[in-house]
């Protein structure tokens, strides 16, 4: 007896009364005659034979057993968007003896503010931007370098992420420099320092809105960092400032 419908697959419930109306009516079916009968579901007919079955039952049947039997295909694994690398830093090997001074085209002593708590550090910085051909000062609050990036136009602002207390997260100055206007914030390279970062990783850089991220572990070659990330970073995006500066948009 057919027990699932052959057009929407909805199951075929009789009560007693109903299923006993229907075996009396296909026992007197004749030779070749079937009883017609609607879904309750779908509302479309059924025509059952002598058995209760109908032509389309029974040769769906069988595909549902193989479909049923068959094996299920693994579920592909969702796809997982892998960010690109970080940068080989075996270049720096061949950069420790080199001159790092950039060429004189570069800018007309560039000034460049440094923030970090660390008087060795604030050095060793300094160090690094003056042989590089700029002219490094050095604060010792917020407050203060908000002021100085107001009044001074700073061609590099490097900032140690354990400056303040609370991260970057909770910075004032990263959050005034994420938040100053483009037509001033396109001409500052802004350097972020810290433990977190993998330096020269431009995909942290772009996620913490600065040009540069340095790891805390490789200050002892901050200088050839510098060298290969400032020039690149000119000869990228110079012509593009160049012509918004011709454009007045500066």
């Amino acid at each position: 007896m057919i027990s699932n419908c052959p057009h929407c697959q909805g199951a075929l419930k009789f009560s007693p009364a109903q299923q006993a109306k229907i075996d009396q009516a296909l026992n007197n079916l004749k030779p070749g005659q079937r009883l017609p009968l609607k879904c309750p579901h779908c509302a479309k007919p059924m025509n059952l034979d002598a058995a209760g079955n109908t032509e389309g039952a029974a040769k769906a049947a069988p595909a549902a057993s193989a479909a049923a039997a068959a094996p299920k295909a693994p579920e592909p694994a969702a796809e997982v968007v892998k960010p690109p690398p970080p940068p080989n830093m075996d270049w720096l090997k061949s950069k420790k003896n080199e001159d790092m001074q950039f060429d004189d085209h570069s800018r007309d002593v560039p000034m460049a503010l440094v923030l970090h708590g660390d008087d060795n550090m604030q050095h060793l910085i300094k160090s690094a931007m003056e042989a590089l051909g700029y002219q490094a000062a050095a604060v010792n609050s917020p407050e203060e370098a908000i002021h100085e990036t107001m009044s001074i136009s700073y061609a590099c602002v490097v900032y140690h992420t354990g400056f303040e207390p609370g991260g970057l997260k909770n910075s004032t100055f990263h959050n005034y420099m994420r938040k100053m206007p483009m037509s001033r914030r396109r001409y500052t390279f802004y350097i972020l320092i810290g433990p977190e970062f993998i330096s020269l990783y431009d995909i942290q850089a772009l996620a913490n809105s600065a040009n540069l991220v340095v790891a805390e572990k490789d200050m002892r070659d901050f200088q050839p960092i510098l060298h290969k990330a400032i020039p690149y970073y000119e000869q990228l995006f110079g012509p593009l400032l160049e012509e918004l500066a011709n454009y007045g948009k500066k």
